[in-house]
């Protein structure tokens, strides 16, 4: 199973990085690229433990249905959110953030595995991995200049 992580510097604390994180207006905002809007639970402002959010997207020129559940959070430092349905075999994605000098170093965990065993796999390996660390590069780089 793949694993993404990335490190990125924000220009805020961390109760803030963490609010702008868990808002679903502001991932909207951030993907706009791909079209990415919600089709059901929260709809808007912030979300919370056990909330859902259900997102509609385009990605490879395919459409994409993925509901997505806040499985843990500890405010202001920590949160992960889960795929319960979609296109992904698993999704589990942490995000953590922490207090530095110059505001809040956010790491994103990230595992994943596509459905379809060995096939999953090499799709994985030849694409997805690359393709989701510049998707997820794309949106903290939204939110470092969000938070700016």
């Amino acid at each position: 199973m793949p694993t993404i992580v990335l490190r990125t510097e924000l220009p805020a604390s961390p109760h803030r990085c963490f609010e702008l994180s868990l808002s679903v207006d502001a991932h909207t905002a951030s993907m706009e690229r791909s079209n990415e809007r919600i089709v059901g639970g929260v709809t808007s402002g912030v979300m919370g433990l056990d909330d859902t959010v259900t997102w509609r997207a385009r990605h490879f020129g395919i459409p994409f249905t993925m509901t997505s559940r806040i499985t843990e959070l500890t405010a202001p430092t920590r949160f992960v959110d889960e795929q319960v349905s979609g296109p992904f075999g698993r999704w589990w994605h942490e995000h953590v953030f922490e207090e530095t000098a110059a505001g809040t170093l956010m790491t994103d965990t990230v595992d994943f595995a596509s459905p379809l065993g060995p096939l999953g796999r090499a799709v994985d390996a030849a694409v997805l991995t690359r393709y989701l660390t510049r998707l997820l590069t794309q949106r903290n780089s939204w939110l470092a200049d969000a938070l700016a």
